[in-house]
């Protein structure tokens, strides 16, 4: 099976129609409507929204699908059954059931001058057949890119969920704002409850626009919603939150920084949204449940202690903005070092531009992706950016994390150095590998495996 979508063209790559997943769904039945569906778009913090969503739905009693993208060690994190990875024999039966719909759809797109399904396609297809087959109560969606021809866009949306909005994939989304936003606005459908985080004058207004053209409601952080307090905790931070139906106090976070602090609103505000309109407020040790259970790995989280060790996905200048952000609101390093490694088609300078102000000291690295660039390019332009700071060339992960783990422990004096490991998501996938065996037994995997480079 895994060697089968390894040969299909890769999820860095869209073309703008829903024809071929569209095709089998109606094939299959159309698994995707035997459940409602909140569906996250978004430039960042869509994977972390859609956890804490699908964490507080299911700390409400509710049978939850989740579908997210890229994965970082496995596969199978990218579908998950309340809560758990899909498992290896439920995938492999879905596999069977939905492969000949599959190759059909393949040879009669070919045949008439088309592609065969994509690989984010073809996962997109076992995740919603999946779904329908638990059965659930609910599907949490993660776009992959964009909205409007992204494949998890053929399911009609209940809830809308767009995350902050920022430059990100232009060659297929578009060179502005305005582009990019008009593609994220595509899964706001009439009948649904749109919901948006914060965004830039120019993200709003289409959002906006897009909501008048669909006759949908619009609800938006800081005019129906928002957060009233919060406070750095340990493992996160304690948040009170304005929802629809009232203020929630007291809800520890296990996210840093106040971007996931507004992914933690509007994840409840979904939720809201989702369970009605009621004017009691949802029960609010529930909701601490829930947000308790949400999963944080590869999202500012320790691999390792003494010297801390942190991993964090971001991978472009919004993302990495809001990294800094979080590092200089959530720790006191005395020092921290970073290990950092982008692919070609990224805004590297944008990346290191954000970086530079919480690094001390900067260890460039090359993701094992083909689409990565070299080191050695990266430190020129880190070099350029760094000033006096030091910058040092390692290509491969395993040397450049041992280097900058030496150069934490070398002041002893301190003991509160600190390394972060990030800047593409291909990196942060192999440092996990690296510290397997922590991390392993927090995410619940079995067999760890790399299947295929993801979107990043």
């Amino acid at each position: 099976m895994w060697a089968e979508l390894d040969s299909r063209w890769p999820e860095s790559i869209i073309e703008p129609s829903l024809t071929r997943i569209a095709s089998v769904m109606e094939l299959l039945g159309d698994p995707q409507r035997a459940y409602p569906v909140i569906q996250v778009a978004g430039t960042n913090g869509k994977t972390s929204t859609a956890r804490m969503i699908e964490a507080l739905l299911r700390s409400h009693g509710l049978r939850t699908g989740l579908f997210t993208s890229p994965h970082l060690v496995d596969a199978r994190e990218r579908i998950r059954l309340d809560g758990e990875p899909i498992s290896e024999e439920r995938l492999l039966d879905t596999w069977t059931d939905i492969e000949p719909y599959i190759h059909l759809v393949d040879k009669n797109s070919v045949e008439s001058g088309g592609v065969r399904l994509s690989y984010f396609e073809v996962l997109t297809a076992l995740a919603y057949a999946s779904f329908a087959d638990a059965p659930i109560d609910v599907a949490v969606v993660e776009v992959g890119m964009g909205g409007t021809w992204d494949a998890t866009s053929v399911a009609a949306a209940k809830v809308a969920v767009i995350t902050p909005i920022g430059m990100d994939h232009a060659e297929y989304l578009g060179d502005t704002i305005t582009q990019i936003a008009g593609e994220k606005a595509g899964i706001i459908a009439p009948g649904c409850t749109a919901i948006s985080e914060r965004q830039g004058e120019e993200a709003m207004d289409v959002l906006v626009r897009r909501a008048a053209e669909t006759d949908t409601q619009l609800l938006t952080e800081g005019r129906e919603f928002g957060i009233v307090e919060r406070e750095i905790a340990v493992g996160g931070q304690v948040v009170t939150l304005r929802g629809l139906r009232g203020d929630y106090d007291d809800l520890f976070v296990p996210f840093f920084g106040e971007h996931q602090a507004s992914n933690a609103c509007v994840a409840l505000v979904a939720v809201e949204a989702f369970l009605g309109s009621a004017d009691q407020p949802l029960n609010v040790d529930v909701i601490r449940e829930g947000f308790a259970m949400a999963e944080t790995t590869g999202r500012l989280h320790a691999v390792r202690l003494d010297p801390t060790v942190l991993v964090d996905s971001a991978h472009n200048p919004h993302g990495a903005q809001a990294l800094a952000a979080a590092i200089h609101d959530s720790f006191t390093f005395d020092r921290l070092i970073g290990v950092v490694g982008v692919l070609g088609d990224k805004d590297a300078t944008g990346v290191l531009e954000a970086l530079e102000p919480i690094l001390d000291a900067i260890v460039v690295t090359t993701p094992a992706s083909a689409r990565a660039l070299p080191a050695e390019e990266l430190a020129t332009i880190a070099e350029d950016l760094f000033g006096g700071k030091e910058v040092m060339v390692e290509p491969e992960l395993l040397e450049a994390v041992d280097r900058a783990m030496a150069w934490a422990e070398a002041d002893t004096d301190t003991g509160g150095n600190g390394v972060l490991i990030t800047g593409s998501v291909v990196l942060i996938g192999d440092a996990l590998r690296l510290f397997e065996r922590q991390v392993g037994r927090e995410m619940g995997m079995g067999e760890i495996r790399i299947d295929q480079e993801g979107l990043d």
